[in-house]
């Protein structure tokens, strides 16, 4: 009796590649049956986002600074154009003047 529990204790090991082919398997299930809510939902997201963007420009398009957020995207744009005038002003300056020695 003792034979018989410790024999039907005692699994196979399963090799790399059937525990490999297991998950595998088990991947591919979730996927079977969760892809079309998955896809439905990344859809709905991807309209969204896209939605709120089209919004956003067309409002900062018109001239319509109302609302904030076209505002906050313009002000944007001006803050890099003078970060970008500020960072070339500094090399200018660390450079020094150019003349005949150091052209």
């Amino acid at each position: 009796m003792s034979k018989e529990g410790a024999e039907g204790a005692a699994k196979p090991r399963l090799t790399a590649a059937e525990e490999q082919l297991l998950r595998h398997r088990k991947n591919l299930d979730f996927w079977k049956k969760n892809a079309a809510r998955i896809r439905t939902r990344n859809l709905l997201t991807g309209l969204s986002i896209g939605a709120f963007v089209v919004g956003i420009l067309m409002n900062a398009s018109e001239g319509n600074f109302g609302f904030p957020v076209s505002y906050t995207i313009l002000s944007v744009k001006q803050e890099r154009i003078v970060e970008e005038l500020d960072e070339e002003a500094r090399i200018h300056i660390i450079r020094g003047p150019r003349t005949g020695a150091n052209s």
